[in-house]
């Protein structure tokens, strides 16, 4: 089983930046796929960015294209979204998550939600203007 655990969020202003973690416990994360989806308030989750397990290949949602960046540090079992020049519509709750399905993971999947079946409880990012 593996548990993942999101921490960094908080207020911040507009044009701020914040780096979001995740911790992993239970498997190392060189065996995931991971992404980060994210929902707000009266909207349906959704994708941000996603980083492949083999190759370490990134996906990211256009609307946080060239803002946001996914990494992962595999000594620490950790994977980051640095986010950059932070808008209001950032405001959401961020999840991290953990696709099992590794290289098999067809690309235009990594950024759907139900091919990850490990999910963090999520932490709040609030971006004021």
């Amino acid at each position: 089983q593996v548990q993942l655990v999101e921490s960094g969020g908080r207020l911040v202003q507009a044009g701020d930046s914040l780096r979001l973690s995740c911790a992993a416990s239970g498997r190392s994360l060189s065996t995931l796929n991971m992404g980060w989806f994210r929902q707000a308030p009266g909207k349906e989750r959704e994708f941000v960015a996603g980083i492949r397990w083999t190759g370490g290949r990134t996906y990211y949602a256009d609307s946080v294209k060239g803002r946001f960046t996914i990494s992962r540090d595999s000594a620490k079992n950790t994977v980051y979204l640095q986010m950059a020049s932070l808008k209001p519509e950032d405001t959401a709750l961020y999840y991290c998550a953990g696709d099992s399905l590794g290289a098999k993971r067809a690309a235009q999947d990594m950024g759907v939600m139900t091919s990850y079946g490990y999910w963090g409880q999520g932490t709040q990012v609030t971006v004021s203007s």
